[in-house]
């Protein structure tokens, strides 16, 4: 019997090393970048992408005049609000898993008013009551949406718009709040300024702000997040370098495109992320990031 016990005890030990060698021994994260620019285009800045591998964004045509566009394969669609100023249409994301899309257009006064796109036609999202501007940034498969805008006194808040509601959001001890995703479980990506500053990026669960910040940053963008809890963006490290990150597994990746400076943007569930990289009002380049071990 004893000799049973210790013959088990022994498994047990060499299965808990065998376990730990293969975690310890797990190859890191890596990403393979294609480009993902709309075709004919000066600059493209793609904002987000669904599980399907629709992406949307903005690009500059060959005339100069930008656009927002929806990339399905090599499918164009270029959208321009009807009540925008020319060249003023931005789109921001699109849904993980429909084909709704919100973003951004400049009106006849100046104003940012902020879109959704759906079936071919194109409705606005006026923002908070008396708002002196508002850009949507993401919407998810409930059809809720998140955004900035800037009050009556010309400051920026996050919103979220749920069930005909908003809700006005705001990063504890940080100001000029931008909220810039959210997924199914209503989780939200943020970012503000801080009194030093530099920029904050957070996840939004419920009330509670959880910070996230790669480990050499000094100023931290909170991009895209997905429904399974990865989320993306940009930081500025220490010596002034911008590079795209994700945090998956609890851990800190690099996102940098061989291109030059990169920006890490939009994330699906598949772990698939768009930005861009360059320089440019649109940052040059798009780009698509899938991830492999």
């Amino acid at each position: 019997m004893k000799n049973r016990q210790f013959t088990f005890c022994v498994l047990a030990l060499m299965l808990v090393f065998t376990v730990a060698a293969l975690a310890s021994g797990t190859p890191p994260l890596k990403f393979k970048f294609t480009k993902a620019s709309v075709p004919g285009a000066t600059q493209t800045a793609p904002g987000g992408i669904n599980n399907a591998g629709m992406s949307v964004g903005s690009y500059v045509d060959s005339s100069g005049v930008g656009h927002g566009y929806i990339l399905s394969g090599t499918k164009v669609t270029t959208l321009d609000d009807p009540n925008a100023q020319s060249g003023t249409t931005a789109a921001s994301n699109i849904q993980y898993s429909g084909t709704e899309v919100v973003g951004t257009y400049t009106n006849s006064a100046g104003v940012s008013v902020g879109f959704l796109y759906k079936g071919g036609k194109f409705t606005d999202i006026s923002g908070p009551t008396g708002n002196l501007g508002v850009s949507p940034s993401a919407i998810n498969d409930k059809g809720d949406i998140v955004g900035a805008f800037f009050d009556t006194a010309g400051a920026e808040h996050g919103f979220l718009l749920h069930a005909k509601k908003y809700t006005q959001l705001d990063a504890p001890n940080d100001s000029s709040t931008v909220a810039w995703d959210i997924n199914n479980k209503g989780q939200i990506t943020v970012y503000a300024a801080n009194s030093s500053g530099f920029i904050d990026g957070f996840v939004l669960t419920g009330k509670t702000y959880k910070a996230v910040k790669p480990p050499t940053a000094e100023s931290t963008y909170a991009h895209a997040l997905n429904n399974k809890g990865d989320v993306d963006g940009t930081y500025i490290d220490t010596t002034g370098a911008e590079k795209g990150w994700l945090l998956h597994g609890g851990k800190y990746y690099d996102v940098v495109d061989p291109g030059g400076v990169t920006r890490a943007d939009g994330l699906n569930d598949k772990i698939t992320i768009v930005g861009r990289y360059g320089s440019g009002t649109y940052g040059g380049s798009g780009f698509e990031a899938t991830t492999k071990k």
